[in-house]
């Protein structure tokens, strides 16, 4: 019995926040690896656009929830984010034709873009914080847990309580189709197709009579859905915080390195290599361990390798080995 309380702790306190977060890493690193393989730059101000989209998500949100319309059981946030999407499309297009452009037909080299890039940050930034404050706001409504903790101790009998809360399996669920939506587009479709071939031979795309400016175009839309859906996941499932999402840059672009920069594969594995990393070494250890020694060795202390406020530390050293020693990263990105 001790051993079924002991993984139900593991699943409640590790395994299913870091499924959670792993996903919501991966969709934003998705965007980030989408940005490099066409563009050939590292994007700084993609978490201030996942900050963005979730400002005009949760701005419909609120508005949606005081007119009365929810979702059912599920967050009305998810019937605001085609809107979401749609506004932060239309910034980031508005962005490139006003800004990164210039720098494209001048074929500026990669760092003069990634500097630019920061100027974009912050002007996102600071659009954000004037539109919706720097406070902490939540947003999340309809069915709280898909499993009720109190309801599994009394059909189990186990004295640990499983969570599994609403937001967790939306997340997934979310990730998951988006996921496989990104792949399909890639390998099936037309543009698609054109966007690999884009991305493998700049030159020879535009020889064979692939329009680039169609390509970036797409591009920026759809990096602007995955930044917008894992911002609003990002959200549901913690709070929405505009300093946050600038944070979460360090472990998106970790989690896009570690498995390999421009390979959309490794970005979803990054992703939850970095979480999981997380979480293991930033959470405490000592509930599951008292389950599984004797009550006179019990551990006194909480077990915790790192305090959770060291946890951006944990991505910037595995960013740091990985850089050292595998700089493609896991699957030697690079390429669509």
């Amino acid at each position: 019995m001790d051993i079924l309380n002991a993984l139900v702790a593991f699943l409640n306190f590790m395994f299913i926040p870091a499924v959670s977060y792993g996903a919501q890493l991966a969709l934003g690193a998705l965007g980030v690896t989408l940005i490099y393989s066409i563009l050939r730059f590292s994007n700084f101000a993609h978490g201030d656009t996942m900050a963005f989209g979730t400002m005009v998500t949760i701005l419909l949100t609120w508005w949606l929830q005081a007119q009365g319309i929810g979702f059912g059981p599920l967050p009305t946030a998810l019937l605001a984010l085609p809107v979401g999407i749609a506004a932060t499309a239309a910034l980031v297009l508005v962005t490139d034709r006003t800004v990164y452009r210039f720098y494209r037909r001048q074929k500026a080299s990669p760092t003069i873009v990634v500097i630019v890039s920061l100027g974009v940050m912050f002007v996102m930034n600071g659009i954000v914080r004037f539109i919706i404050g720097v406070d902490n706001q939540t947003f999340t409504d309809g069915a709280r847990f898909v499993i009720e903790p109190r309801s599994f101790m009394e059909a189990t009998g186990l004295s640990e309580p499983l969570a599994l809360r609403t937001t967790v399996v939306v997340t997934v669920v979310t990730a998951v189709i988006a996921m496989g939506a990104l792949f399909w587009f890639l390998q099936k479709t037309r543009t698609g197709k054109s966007m690999r071939a884009y991305s493998d031979n700049e030159d020879l795309a535009l020889l064979s009579g692939i329009n680039p400016d169609r390509v970036v175009a797409i591009t920026w839309i759809i990096a602007a859905a995955l930044a917008t859906t894992a911002g609003v996941l990002y959200g549901l499932d913690k709070s929405f915080m505009p300093f946050t999402y600038f944070q979460l840059l360090l472990p998106i672009f970790a989690a896009a390195i570690v498995g390999g920069l421009g390979s959309p594969i490794g970005a979803i594995a990054g992703g939850f290599i970095i979480a999981f990393s997380e979480v293991l070494v930033t959470n405490a250890w000592k509930k599951i361990v008292t389950y599984l020694v004797p009550e006179s060795m019990a551990p006194e202390g909480l077990l915790q390798l790192l305090s959770t406020e060291y946890k951006f530390a944990v991505s910037f050293t595995i960013l740091i080995i990985v850089l050292l020693f595998r700089p493609t990263g896991v699957f030697k990105g690079k390429s669509l």
